[in-house]
């Protein structure tokens, strides 16, 4: 061990300061906190009209080829926020064609509102990974790195690029706003270039790439779908990305608002993971993915959204962290159940990873129960969020 962390959060927020990528300054408040802050300085008006220089670019491009083919490629899954991504750029006169990496478990809810997002006027391809080289690349993710999602994020960045590259799409328009997050560096205007170095860094995939994957039990062709476009490819065919987050002020509530007024539907049943019931209910296996954050980090789902909800003035610290106290969702043992199954692992597997992962500097025993000290709740059923 490195020594006892006694976790602080946020004093705005309810974050804690073992959140990836997420630190204190000095008056007590995140980083996050403090970006969102920024979002008071910025001309939104001269961000629309940048990105209406976007999009006259990407047709330009295609016009210059003498083509009246696709201005962009949006990756999708159907949710609120791609549904949102689409109706932005069909608003704005692009002609988009839509790509879906299908979760190993989409819910049908999920396929009702990727089917209704099809409905409002694009073309769309959902790529479908062969199960077996899924299941190992999953299972082997998940002793490597504590986490079963590596290879959803490898093919949710890498399969795009390849069909737009493959297609001559001069545009790639994801969603949340990952250029403001990490800074941009003034090419925002017509989009940034695409790089392995980027992709590295903010795919989501601990780093990895997928020549790093092959081994005994996957070879270089099972790993097709997860190999991106050569560097070269990518300086070729100058392909440019942007974030819609960086040209409209991302907001979950409001992307669902959109998305809700053109067909999409949240979960009757209530929130799948965290807070909201319009999130995360495409894959039942994503509950995993976010679960795993707990031993790990000592958050759960709640603590991202409900931060959101604080930043954007919908609540305050106090009530959200009432919700908190009153959450009793517990761990997903259904859903951790529905992944061994998949994955052909007995729970005891499952648990053995989930304990090897746990975080010992901030985790300690009590009367034989894990508990976080300094937890931000004075009362909590820890036993509750054990699988």
């Amino acid at each position: 061990s490195r020594g006892f962390h006694f976790v602080k959060y946020c004093r705005r927020c309810i974050l804690p300061d073992t959140r990836p990528h997420l630190f204190l300054h000095d008056d007590g408040i995140c980083n996050a906190c403090h970006t969102h802050d920024l979002r008071d300085r910025i001309d939104w008006k001269e961000r629309e009209s940048a990105f209406r220089s976007v999009v006259e670019n990407a047709k330009r491009r295609v016009a210059t080829r003498g083509s009246t083919g696709y201005d962009c490629l949006i990756p999708v899954s159907g949710g609120k926020d791609s549904t949102w991504q689409v109706v932005t750029c069909l608003e704005y006169g692009l002609k988009p064609l839509t790509v879906t990496w299908a979760p190993p478990s989409r819910t049908e809810i999920g396929r009702k509102n990727l089917e209704n997002l099809i409905s409002l006027g694009v073309d769309h391809i959902d790529y479908r990974i062969a199960p077996d080289v899924e299941r190992k690349f999953m299972r082997q993710a998940l002793h490597r790195f504590g986490s079963p999602a590596i290879p959803m994020h490898m093919a949710l960045f890498q399969i795009p690029l390849k069909i737009a590259i493959m297609m001559r799409i001069p545009l790639v328009v994801w969603g949340e706003n990952s250029a403001f997050e990490y800074g941009g560096s003034g090419e925002e205007r017509l989009g940034f270039r695409l790089n392995s170095n980027w992709l590295r860094k903010h795919g989501v995939t601990h780093g990895t790439t997928a020549v790093e994957w092959i081994g005994a039990e996957l070879t270089e062709k099972e790993l097709t779908p997860y190999f991106g476009p050569a560097e070269e490819e990518l300086e070729e065919a100058g392909l440019l990305a942007v974030f819609l987050g960086y040209y409209f002020a991302w907001d979950p509530q409001h992307t669902f608002e959109v998305a809700r007024q053109h067909g999409f539907r949240a979960r009757a049943e209530g929130p799948i993971t965290g807070h909201y019931d319009f999130a995360d209910i495409d894959d039942d296996f994503i509950s995993v993915h976010h679960y795993l954050k707990w031993p790990k980090f000592g958050i759960l789902r709640e603590f991202d959204n409900l931060s959101i909800e604080i930043r954007n003035g919908r609540l305050t610290r106090g009530e959200a962290l009432d919700i908190l106290a009153r959450n009793t969702s517990g761990a997903p043992r259904k859903d951790t159940e529905r992944l061994c199954s998949y994955l052909g692992m007995e729970i005891s597997e499952f648990r053995e990873i989930h304990e090897r992962y746990r975080n010992p500097d901030i985790w300690s025993k009590d009367a034989g129960v894990w508990k976080l000290k300094d937890f931000i709740l004075p009362e909590w059923n820890w036993a509750a969020y054990e699988i």
